[in-house]
């Protein structure tokens, strides 16, 4: 194998990190799925939400507003897209931690047009000074402005245009109760089947132009964790491996050497999960142990343990989430090699 090849794994970011590269944000918007009928997977959701759309279609009136919750790379961003672009509006993207002060959001808000979508990601990380600008924008299309300082300021009511807002979030118990329930519907996105990553796979290696044979692609869906972004991260990176260590083709063969390279196991897990799993086994005796000390132990932030990596682990049934703090699981010690007596089995 080349030093190219050797490489690869080191070049190559966590899969399932919090954070989305500018190349992945590129390749993602090429990929996203254009309509409801495009979107794979989330039945459920494409149901209700296509009824909503068409049923307000008619009514000749703005979505209602939409919250969808779930961990990240599931497509709540694509979601957002698609629904702009169903009612022919214009999207306006922003995130909770980049609205700092309470302007900010009403400068945003009386900018829409009417039917606009304002779609706010990260929603449960809005500053409350923030959120309480939304109360009154939601509810009455208006924003409570208050003019000048002290006793003698006074509070305004000024108009803006009906929109649709839609929150997306990792962390829907982080909500606080009157912005959840301002919100008429909630979606919350599951982990992929393999049968419909592996749809997903196939759609985006013939976008790229990419070479996979079906045993490929089932291979790649199976190791994805359940994540449409990863699976195209990781189709992206296969495809390299491919080129320079076989045909361009990817095929069952190529697709296993190069996941091994990449440290990504037949469950799907990295470096980091196994990190986690094996803190909580090693120093902490299987646990419990609470999320800041084991992201302390494995250098990690709480936020991503508790968005990124802790939901499949516990969805896969490797560890348990306790009043106490997380326990690993026998799930967890025998794909790890170890006994509940610390021998390696």
């Amino acid at each position: 194998m080349n030093d190219k090849a050797n490489n690869l794994e080191e070049a190559n970011p966590r899969f399932a990190a919090a954070t989305v590269s500018e190349e992945d944000q590129a390749v993602e918007l090429s990929l996203r799925p254009r309509s409801l009928a495009e979107f794979i997977g989330q039945e459920r959701v494409r149901r209700l939400l296509g009824m909503s759309i068409t049923a307000a279609g008619q009514r000749g009136e703005v979505l209602d507003h939409l919250l969808f919750s779930g961990p990240p790379g599931l497509g709540k961003t694509s979601l957002a897209h698609i629904i702009a672009r169903e009612f022919r509006v214009n999207l306006h993207v922003t995130s909770g931690p980049a609205i700092e002060r309470a302007g900010d959001l009403a400068s945003i808000v009386n900018g829409l047009e009417k039917g606009d979508v304002l779609f706010i990601d990260e929603i449960h990380r809005l500053a409350r000074p923030v959120e309480e600008i939304l109360y009154p924008a939601m509810e009455d299309f208006a924003l409570d402005i208050v003019v000048g300082k002290g006793p003698g300021a006074r509070s305004m009511r000024l108009a803006v245009k009906r929109f649709t807002l839609i929150g997306a979030t990792t962390r829907s118990g982080l909500l606080s109760a009157p912005l959840r329930d301002r919100f008429l519907q909630h979606f919350h996105l599951d982990f992929y089947s393999p049968e419909d990553l592996t749809e997903i796979v196939r759609r985006s290696a013939s976008l790229l132009e990419i070479a996979i044979d079906g045993d490929g692609a089932r291979e790649l869906a199976r190791r994805s964790r359940g994540t449409p972004r990863i699976v195209n991260r990781l189709l992206r990176r296969v495809r390299d491996f491919a080129q320079v260590n076989g045909s361009g083709i990817i095929t069952l063969e190529i697709a296993l050497a190069a996941l091994e390279l990449l440290e990504i196991d037949a469950c799907g897990f990295d470096r980091m999960d196994r990190a986690i799993l094996a803190a909580i086994i090693d120093r902490f005796d299987g646990g419990p142990v609470g999320v800041d000390t084991l992201a302390a132990v494995v250098g990690e932030e709480p936020d991503t343990i508790g968005e990124v990596y802790e939901p499949y682990l516990m969805q896969q049934g490797f560890i348990a989430r306790t009043a106490r703090g997380r326990v690993a699981t026998d799930r967890a010690y025998i794909h790890l090699g170890r006994s509940r007596t610390g021998v390696l089995l």
